[in-house]
């Protein structure tokens, strides 16, 4: 009786606070039955906590603000969808801000001067002649990049395309590198898994953000890479569906990777921004999958983290 005595008395100690810690001693110590409810309380309310903490957030996704992390604002979409539409699209579906990207970029700017404290600009390369299939290649390039950088306060260099890696290319893209480090700016790369190794092989210290997660590649491929890169971010953007219909094997990777995710709607095309309110609904439904604190942190807590901003529901 003793001995078991001693080892309640070092669970209460452990468990309770001071004052319940002096009703469980007194009832133990007049052999009450009930120091043992007593002392039960707490230990299942921790563990309910406990699960509840790794329960899935359901329903409740509704009410996290959203950050869309690849939007684009291209010139088709200027006069159906002017800026205050685009705005009250964000709200109607709880988008707090975007990171946008456009081809020209007088599109991102149209938008962050219409709403700075909506919109995080990024600046893309296209412009001109020069488009996803050629802008390497393209004469002044590096002249329009620093240009526009002096001009207007974007916060990252993209989103552009490197479909395949071409040894031409190697030093040019050193450069565009080398301009993002000082810059201090992410770089907001559509590719397969092989041009964000290579940019790192060039530039170590980038932050990288890999657009729609590699687009096509394997969710184990996605793992692997985020997995050697603890610098690269990866937007999900257009591969909600996919992530939905093979929750088994994405699942897993979300959940190790949680802390450099975030969601997108790639409104590349008009018919992008009339389905926004629906895509944004898709990555709720996959991120309703997971824990609270998984969920805010690719919802828009990463964002809020690599571009320092703070970020709240647009009720």
């Amino acid at each position: 009786m003793a001995q078991a005595c001693s080892c309640v008395l070092l669970l209460i100690d452990m468990a309770a606070p001071s004052l319940l810690r002096t009703c469980l001693v007194s009832a133990l110590l007049a052999g009450a039955p009930m120091a043992a409810a007593l002392l039960a309380g707490p230990m299942l309310t921790s563990r309910a906590v406990a699960d509840d903490a790794d329960s899935p957030i359901g329903d409740a996704i509704r009410d996290v603000p959203i950050f869309d992390a690849h939007m684009h604002y291209k010139e088709p979409a200027w006069g159906p969808y002017p800026p205050e539409t685009v705005i009250e699209l964000m709200n109607n579906s709880g988008v707090a801000m975007a990171l946008v990207s456009s081809t020209p970029d007088e599109g991102t700017i149209q938008l962050f001067e219409y709403a700075p404290d909506r919109i995080v600009p990024e600046l893309r390369p296209y412009h001109g002649d020069a488009g996803s299939g050629n802008w390497t290649k393209a004469a002044g390039m590096m002249d329009y990049l620093r240009d526009r950088l002096a001009r207007y306060p974007h916060e990252g260099l993209g989103e552009f395309h490197v479909h395949r890696i071409d040894p031409d290319d190697r030093s040019f893209l050193g450069e565009i590198a080398a301009l993002a480090v000082q810059h201090a700016l992410p770089i907001h790369v559509h590719s397969g898994a092989a041009p964000v190794a290579l940019f790192y092989e060039l530039e170590p210290s980038l932050t990288i953000i890999w657009a729609h997660a590699g687009m096509s590649e394997p969710p184990d491929v996605v793992d692997d890479l985020l997995s050697r890169h603890p610098s690269l971010y990866a937007d999900t953007s257009f591969r909600e569906s996919e992530i939905l219909g093979n929750w088994q094997q994405w699942e897993p990777v979300i959940k190790r990777h949680a802390d450099r995710l975030m969601v997108g709607t790639d409104t590349w095309v008009n018919s992008q921004w009339n389905q926004y309110e629906e895509i944004i609904a898709s990555n709720r439904r996959w991120l309703a999958r997971l824990p609270r604190v998984t969920a805010e942190k690719i919802a828009f807590r990463n964002a809020q983290q690599l571009f320092g901003r703070q970020i709240k529901h647009p009720h």
